[in-house]
């Protein structure tokens, strides 16, 4: 019979005995590693899918299953560190065929804040921002909607929001300033709400 040391020289898999692999979008990266430093969860390893695909929520389920299918034969569980995130449904589906979990919630903007929390507001005349799309405002916000090219587009774009809210998931005033510098550059008001790591924190604490 062969051992792990022998399935390994044979280049078979061998399944990394009580370890998740956390299978996540890429904008979620820094938090989930601040998450397993301060717990010391290091039975979780973190493989990150491009955030880009935010962009194209119809290709997140195909990217996924093909992650899926090509790192569970080494691990013991995967978890899957997307929320709905604009597939309408279909990710849910195809990790349900695949039996995997998946975060709740529709989307980060929900589960930062707490899944029942961001449902009870009701809010529908906000735009939400975490400290990743804070960051990277200019590479996920301003060019994709060619604010950088055509900034006369900021109205149509944003005049039925009234609000821009900074969900923090750090306390960094710096970011917070920068958030606001975005809520003007919008013509929106803006609004800070500390919210940690929300339902993440508690998703990954099951594991």
């Amino acid at each position: 019979m062969m051992d792990d040391t022998d399935l390994v020289e044979h280049g078979l898999a061998v399944p990394k005995a009580g370890r998740v692999l956390l299978l996540a979008c890429g904008a979620l990266a820094h938090e989930v590693l601040a998450l397993k430093r301060l717990n010391h969860w290091d039975h979780l390893d973190l493989h990150c899918l491009p955030a880009k695909l935010h962009n194209t929520p119809d290709a997140i389920p195909d990217a996924v299953e093909a992650a899926v299918r090509a790192r569970r034969a080494d691990y013991d569980d995967v978890f899957v560190l997307y929320a709905d995130c604009g597939t309408g449904g279909l990710l849910q589906a195809r990790c349900e065929a695949l039996g995997v979990s998946m975060l709740e919630g529709p989307h980060c903007y929900s589960f930062f804040e707490g899944n029942q929390e961001f449902e009870a507001r009701g809010e529908v005349t906000s735009f939400y921002l975490t400290d990743f799309l804070v960051k990277q405002f200019d590479a996920f916000v301003t060019k994709p909607l060619g604010l950088d090219r055509y900034p006369e587009l900021r109205d149509m774009y944003f005049g039925n929001y009234t609000t821009l809210v900074y969900q923090a998931q750090v306390d960094d005033p710096a970011l917070t300033e920068k958030a606001r510098g975005h809520a003007a550059d919008l013509g929106l008001d803006f609004e800070r709400r500390f919210t940690g790591y929300g339902d993440l924190q508690v998703a990954l604490s099951r594991l």
